[in-house]
């Protein structure tokens, strides 16, 4: 087998099994749905502040969805057995972490999917003509996600503490990913400068290369240990 059609089984793999349980999908989508609904009451009643709000606490909610289901993905693996498996498998280890990733990337996708037109429903906001860039902030923000958590689930895995550093770790690292698809949804959806809107997708895009080239190459290493 070549380097894609490993990644690609082991993808499908994950998506199978996800299919048939649906505790991932749910859960996050749940989750989300709820973080959306109880920020958006919480701020009160006034339509400025809670359209200004509006992406924060949309990208918010995916964050700590993409916690919860790499987390949870993994956890599953490692009580298993599956999980060690998978590392005596003779493949290079850096396409384990590359099928990890696409099958968390398509959950993640499939979350946004659902959870980005219910934030422009409930706060009543709308890109006008500008779907294309929202739909690439989405693609770029939901990737740079797949790839910190993916990694870091990994990392922790094996650690009793998992639960809780888990997102010690992660957040951090996800400071660019959450201000520039926050920045950038907001520029869409208020009318903002083109300009100021490829800038931050420019981030977006740095941002997503450097860690799928980090995370992949160091991967085996932080599976071993």
């Amino acid at each position: 087998m070549n380097a894609w059609q490993v990644v690609r089984a082991l993808a499908l793999k994950d998506l199978r099994a996800e299919l048939r349980s649906r505790d991932v999908l749910g859960a996050t989508v749940f989750f989300a749905g709820l973080v959306i609904l109880i920020l958006g009451f919480a701020l009160g009643p006034d339509q400025g502040r809670l359209q200004a709000a509006a992406p924060g606490i949309l990208w918010t909610a995916v964050a700590f969805a993409s916690v919860l289901a790499a987390g949870r993905a993994f956890a599953v693996e490692q009580e298993s057995g599956a999980l060690e498996s998978l590392t005596l498998y003779p493949v290079p280890h850096e396409l384990l972490y590359l099928g990890k990733l696409a099958a968390h990337f398509v959950l993640l996708l499939v979350l946004a999917a659902v959870v980005t037109p219910l934030s422009l429903i409930i706060y009543d906001l709308s890109p006008g003509s500008r779907w294309p860039l929202l739909l690439l902030t989405v693609f770029l923000g939901v990737l740079g996600f797949a790839a910190v958590s993916c990694f870091y689930a990994a990392i922790t895995v094996n650690l009793r503490a998992r639960e809780a550093l888990l997102p010690v770790l992660m957040f951090p690292v996800m400071v660019p990913v959450v201000l520039a698809t926050v920045k950038s949804t907001a520029l869409i959806v208020s009318g903002g400068l083109d300009s100021e809107i490829t800038s931050w997708l420019g981030l977006l895009l740095v941002f997503d290369a450097v860690t799928l080239v980090v995370a992949s190459l160091t991967f085996p290493y932080a599976l071993e240990h």
